[in-house]
């Protein structure tokens, strides 16, 4: 059984993030490609196709509002993840934590590119002020 399994003294439930990551990952990519066979990604056509998706595919609604509160309960996993590690001194062991630092980054692009994909206002908004931000710099 895994009460008789050795373990670190040390260990709390704030270790599970790294497993929670993982499993809102996997939610992100199922939702996200059944979504993907629904969406249409010509700037004309793709707002229109997200509410085809919403309001004409089964279930569609339901898949689409997972893929979004997912991507929220990733960060927030993701977040306390990164907090737990700065309070462990993770960050002693550097090569695992500029990977990590990389990771942060990749995903941050890809949820910027998923906040974009529905082009509707926000999404236009928030490119506009993103690449003004980044033109800036």
């Amino acid at each position: 059984s895994f009460i008789d399994l050795p373990a670190p003294s040390n260990i709390s439930s704030w270790w599970n993030f790294g497993s929670l990551l993982g499993i809102c990952l996997m939610i992100q990519i199922i939702t996200g490609l059944f979504l993907a066979m629904h969406y249409t990604s010509d700037t004309t056509t793709a707002f229109s196709s997200v509410t085809h998706i919403c309001r004409d595919v089964n279930y569609g609604w339901l898949i689409r509002y997972m893929h979004a509160n997912g991507a929220s309960l990733f960060f927030m996993c993701l977040f306390l993840h990164v907090g737990r590690g700065m309070y462990y001194g993770s960050y002693i062991f550097m090569e695992t934590w500029n990977i990590g630092v990389i990771l942060l980054f990749a995903v941050m692009a890809t949820a910027f590119m998923g906040y974009v994909l529905p082009w509707g206002q926000m999404s236009f908004w928030g490119a506009t002020v993103i690449t003004n931000l980044l033109s800036a710099i």
